[in-house]
């Protein structure tokens, strides 16, 4: 080739070749609605873009782009550690020989200016400011970096792909190159036909497996199924991957979709590349063939080939492997259908996936009958024909394991290899896929059900209400006529006077009406009205009393103000109809009352704000400090505890950089006993003044067991000492740690630490006390302990995404933890918080936030219903955590919320009055938290907490100012409390603890607002439910189109926010965070953190390995994970255990 020639080609390569992106989320950063966004418009533009999803290692993007020979990563990092991320970033292609790749990235204003002037002088090619694409506008944004991606890009060059024509396996950089210098069709004729002639010598017994099937059966969920195993089969298998997805027609560009699905690419034993197929209409692409063969001749193991969804026609898949796999559902329309399928005859073994779908069964056996046809084989038994049905979304699923064997025996037939090395023992089991459903198919229907019966309750109440006011009429029209045969209000006329011919016609007209209409009433109805003005005058009153628990509670009924007059707490209605007293009755009712519209107490407590004490940051003795700092003084104390980005994730602290940079911030780091030791010390867990909320879903299993050992720890030291026992244990502690160093609390105990739960770091309770006692300190503690943990991973699934198990293996653990805590009597722990926050968060609107929320507490009473608990025994261990924002919806949120809980709880499930009522929990929205004139979010937050006050939150966080930016200070926090102790203790109005009833706008939109989510109720039950609807992702879509619409309408100015699209301040006047206190968890206390993680694990080495043992042989074995794990945190780090169950197959599947 010719010096003008090659220049020629080169410059028509870099013209035509689609620029190739990768896209993902920083590790640990679960907001990926930015990423998709910016994804699907790079998309448009042409390029080919293989998105990663969200919690993303540094580790993962640059195998990723260097594997698929990318042109540029972008990369969208919200959750803190953005320097070392990118740094480390540019650190590993440069490491890696792969400069050339170009770093794009963004993370709203959580990425300060001066830290991105900072990285772009690093080598990053740019990081996008909000303030920027504001002005840009976010299609031009795109633009810009498709544009500096392009001018970039670097041309695929023949010369090199001559040159390392034979490239080293370990070499993924040459690899990618010369897989692209194939597809791109850069090797002159004459040299690609040497270069094959050389790979077909090489390729010896390489085998190649073929997986082809319709798009969304499940092949890439199958593949990575697979892989995992081959792994687990043989730990040192080198396999290659390709994945083929289709060009789009009118742009150009492709989605390379297939790696996203796949957590088994973490091995590095595994190399894979996506191809688009550059080319319509069919499933691979024109050079497959050619790539395959050079894969072969690397020497890997096996070499596997995943083809775009296919067609009822296509087979070409057939001709380039040596083994077919057909991959199906029972979606393929009717059994007729089936003889259209070329794969039936083609292929070597057929799965039917999702096994678990209505009519997987009739599917299994018609596809078995096609098989018998086509091949003419109708003595082969049904059980012998190469047709699998399976669940690959299932834990473990024994229909994959039983496919994965016969696979490998068919591989091993096929290409002559060796039996011993290829297939596993002992693994034709005849047990098929079950399908476990979470669900049972006759109760799918719940939700629709539950709007079904909520409108019947509603039209009958206006029936009641009705009659009720027809009665109180003919009543009063009775009375006034001075009817001697009056019966008292609600009683009845005997029979011989409503037909008296001595009495006037008229009279006995009324007074038939009057029966008719009583008689009308249920029972309910008539004792409501009875009890009403005795219900009425007890919050008139000067005092009230009502009992709990067998303890009678007394206080004021009215508040004196400055001026002397005596505001009541509870105003109750003043109506004298009764079917207006029956309507306030049956719809709304006092506080305390069915169904607990005004909220689930008679009276707020007295004495104790809603408030919440909000930390997290750094180590624990850090967050420990700030908790000491915000309880000071309080009559209760109500800690809320945000973790870092590591811990929700479940993971241990590390020097790596991109773990290290997010140590301790945005959150406390936990990665131990010891760590929930220090976090919690100098507050006694089982005060009744004490309560603890836990900010944690995916790992929340385990960060529950730390918790529970806390608590029990903590009442063990204190049972030593109030029984003079404590220079003993002391001595069997010296004993313990003789040559070994005792952790200890770093730096000083804050003003009111009194050191409890400091003295037994590094060693549990059950070391100091006979197995008698302890199991009893035990019980007593499990009884006592108060609080709240998240632990809700329908939510995450749908819009928080920080999932690291499976849906089915997590929501198993959560009923385990139920089901632990039924059996050791935990009353005062809620075990789940079933939380819209994060929802809301995500982008939804509020009617969404309220219909997914109560839709995945149904769902999760459904599930637990299923495993046999009885629903008084888990109902009142769940509470409820919802956002509010600046919308009119959010006034009447509680309310909604409670009422609909009320009457499903009561007429579905027949529950008690303390299952009715819904524990209302509240943060004001961090959606709402700009970075722009950021002082102004105050102003936001105190409308917000203003709302949730008046619509009696049973506790309330209110979000700092500056966590638009960073984890808040210590006088950002000051100001947050305050906000919400100024109106509880200042607010005149808030006196009255029922301020929003008898106000019509608030009547209509709680109606309004009902019957939304009603309507919202059906839309997800006509998708199978909740989990039927997570299938299709309709909640994340939603979710993201409210988001979008949401940032469209900020940006164009039609949905007004003052300081951030209107009331703009001058040019050069502007809030300036440069500068600004930025609460960041700093190198020592990083350090802190591994060094204190490292001498945990080596402390308990001896005893942490059979712990692990027994955790994963309960999960396996179907054992209560939850009593393993509480026994596996006395000795294993938060990691540990994660990865325990990782190993399994627990692991969660990021989906698209």
């Amino acid at each position: 080739m010719t010096d003008e020639v090659k220049v020629e080609s080169s410059k028509a390569s870099k013209r035509s070749r689609p620029l190739r992106f990768v896209t993902a989320t920083s590790l640990f950063d679960g907001h990926d609605a930015a990423i998709n966004m910016i994804r699907r418009l790079v998309h448009a533009q042409g390029a080919e873009v293989i998105h990663l999803g969200h919690n993303r290692s540094v580790d993962e993007v640059v195998r990723a782009a260097i594997q698929e020979d990318a042109d540029a990563i972008a990369i969208s990092s919200y959750q803190g550690g953005h320097m070392e991320y990118f740094r480390y970033l540019l650190q590993l292609l440069k490491d890696s020989s792969a400069e050339h790749i170009k770093i794009f990235g963004g993370g709203g204003g959580t990425i300060t200016l001066e830290e991105i002037k900072a990285l772009e002088l690093d080598g990053v090619a740019r990081i996008y400011h909000p303030a920027a694409c504001m002005n840009m506008g976010l299609v031009e944004t795109v633009e810009d970096l498709v544009c500096l991606a392009k001018a970039s890009q670097v041309a695929v060059s023949s010369d090199a792909a001559c040159q390392f024509s034979q490239p080293d396996r370990d070499n993924e950089v040459q690899i990618a190159q010369m897989i692209s210098a194939i597809e791109e069709g850069e090797i002159p004729s004459a040299k690609l036909a040497q270069l094959k002639a050389e790979w077909m010598l090489a390729a010896d017994k390489t085998p190649v497996m073929g997986i082809t099937g319709t798009g969304g059966a499940g092949k890439s969920s199958i593949v990575d199924e697979m892989l995992d195993r081959f792994l687990q089969h043989r730990p040192d298998m080198r396999i290659a991957v390709l994945a083929v997805d289709p060009t789009r027609r009118r742009t150009g560009g492709a989605l390379l979709g297939d790696r996203i699905r796949m957590n088994s690419l973490a091995s590095p034993n595994i190399y894979m590349r996506s191809m688009a197929t550059r080319r319509q209409h069919l499933a691979t692409s024109e050079m497959l063939g050619d790539v395959t063969l050079f894969l072969k001749s690397l020497n890997y193991d096996l070499v596997l080939v995943e083809t775009a969804g296919i067609g009822q026609s296509d087979s070409e898949i057939v001709d380039m492997v040596d083994l077919s796999l057909y991959i199906m559902t029972s979606d393929y329309g009717a059994a007729s259908q089936l003889e259209k399928i070329d794969m039936i005859d083609y292929a070597d073994m057929v799965i039917l996936n999702k096994y678990d779908k209505r009519g997987a069964e009739d599917a299994l056996r018609d596809i078995r009958k096609q098989w018998q046809r086509n091949h003419n084989a109708f003595a082969v038994l049904p059980d012998q024909i190469p047709v699998y049905p399976t669940i690959a979304s299932q834990f473990n699923d024994p229909g994959i394991n039983r496919a994965f064997y016969h696979l490998c025996r068919l591989l091993a037939e096929k290409k002559g290899l060796e039996a011993d090395i290829w297939i596993p023992v002992g693994g034709d089991s005849e047990e098929c896929s079950r399908s476990v459903a979470l669900i049972p198919g006759n109760r799918i229907r719940y939700l629709a059900e539950i709007s079904e019966q909520g409108r019947q309750i509603h039209k009958k109440n206006v029936q009641q209400a009705k009659l009720a006011s027809e009665a109180y009429q003919s009543y009063q029209i009775l009375t006034s006529l001075s009817d001697q045969r009056l019966p008292e209000p609600f009683g009845l006329y005997p029979n011989a006077d409503l037909v008296s011919k001595q009495a006037d016609a008229t009279l006995v007209t009324l007074r038939q009406r009057y029966q008719q209409a009583v008689s009308g009433l249920d029972r309910e109805s008539i004792v409501m009205l009875q009890q009403w003005p005795e219900k009425k005058a007890a919050v008139e009153q000067a005092q009230y009393s009502y009992p709990v628990r067998g303890k009678q509670i007394t206080g004021d009924n009215y508040v004196e103000s400055l001026s002397h007059l005596k505001v009541p707490k509870v105003a109750a209605p003043r109506y004298q109809n009764w079917g207006e007293i029956l309507t306030f009755l049956l719809a709304e009712n006092l506080p305390g009352s069915y169904p607990y519209v005004a909220g689930v107490f008679p009276y707020r407590r007295s004495g104790e704000d809603p408030a919440r004490m909000f930390a997290g940051e750094g180590t624990p003795e850090r967050t420990n400090r700030r908790f000491h700092y915000v309880s000071s003084g309080q009559p209760a104390t109500r800690l809320s505890t945000a973790f870092d980005s590591v811990t929700l994730y479940g993971a241990d602290p590390d020097p790596r950089p991109d773990i290290w940079g997010k140590v301790g911030n945005s959150g406390v780091s936990i990665a131990t006993l010891d760590d929930m030791k220090k976090l919690y010390s100098g507050f006694d867990l089982c005060s009744p003044t004490t309560s603890v909320s836990m900010t944690i879903n995916g790992p929340a299993p385990m960060i529950l067991a730390f918790f529970m050992n806390v608590a029990i720890d903590q009442q063990v030291e204190i049972y030593l000492k109030e029984n003079d026992l404590w220079r003993e244990a002391e001595d069997k502690i010296e004993k313990i740690f003789l040559g070994k160093t005792k952790p200890t609390y770093e730096g000083v105990l804050p003003e009111g630490h009194n050191g409890l739960g400091l003295a037994l770091l590094g060693i549990t309770g059950d070391k100091l006390v006979d197995a008698e006692t302890y199991a009893r300190i035990k019980k007593e503690t499990l009884a006592a302990v108060r609080g709240t943990v998240q632990a809700d991973i329908l939510k995450e699934d749908q819009a928080q995404n920080t999932c690291i198990f499976s849906t089915n293996f997590a929501m198993r653990m959560m009923g385990d933890v139920q089901e632990y805590f039924i059996a050791n009597k935990v009353r005062n722990y809620y075990s789940v918080s079933v939380s819209g926050y994060h929802i809301a968060e995500a982008g939804a609107n509020p009617i969404s936030q309220l219909a997914f929320t109560l839709s995945n507490g149904f769902t999760l009473v459904e599930y637990y219903l299923s495993r046999g608990m009885k629903v008084d025994d888990f109902v009142p261990n769940f509470s409820f955590f919802f956002s509010n924002g600046m919308d009119p919806e959010y006034a009447v949120m509680g309310r909604v919320a409670r009422r609909i809980w009320a009457r499903a709880m009561k007429e579905r499930y027949g529950a008690s009055p303390r299952s009715q009522m819904l524990k209302y929990h509240i943060q004001t929205s961090g959606r709402s938290l700009h970075a722009q004139e950021m002082s102004f979010n105050d102003i936001r937050t105190t409308l917000q907490a203003l709302y949730a006050i008046f619509d009696n939150t049973n506790s309330l966080h209110t979000n700092a100012y500056d966590e638009a930016i960073t984890t808040p200070t210590t006088e950002s926090v000051r100001r947050a409390m305050a906000i919400q102790l100024i109106i509880n203790r200042e607010f005149g109005l808030n006196f009255c603890e029922n301020p929003w009833q008898g106000s019509f706008v608030i009547e209509q939109l709680t109606d309004l607002v009902e019957e939304a989510v009603y309507a919202e109720f059906e839309r997800i039950s006509e998708r199978g439910g909740v989990l039927g609807a997570m299938d299709t992702m309709y909640q994340r879509g939603k979710i993201q189109e409210e988001s979008m619409s949401y940032e469209i309408k900020k940006h164009d100015g039609s949905l007004p926010l003052i300081g951030v699209n209107t009331f703009l301040p001058e040019a050069g006047t502007e809030e300036s965070l440069e500068g600004r206190e930025l609460a960041r968890s700093d190198d020592t206390e990083k350090q802190m953190q591994v060094d204190n993680l490292q001498a945990y694990c080596s402390l308990h080495n001896d005893s942490s390995s059979t712990a692990l043992s027994e955790l994963k042989s309960a999960a396996l074995n179907q054992g209560n994970i939850f009593e393993s794990l509480m026994e596996a945190a006395k000795t294993n780090s938060l990691g540990q255990m994660s990865s325990a169950l990782y190993s399994i197959g627990g692991l969660y599947r990021r989906n698209m």
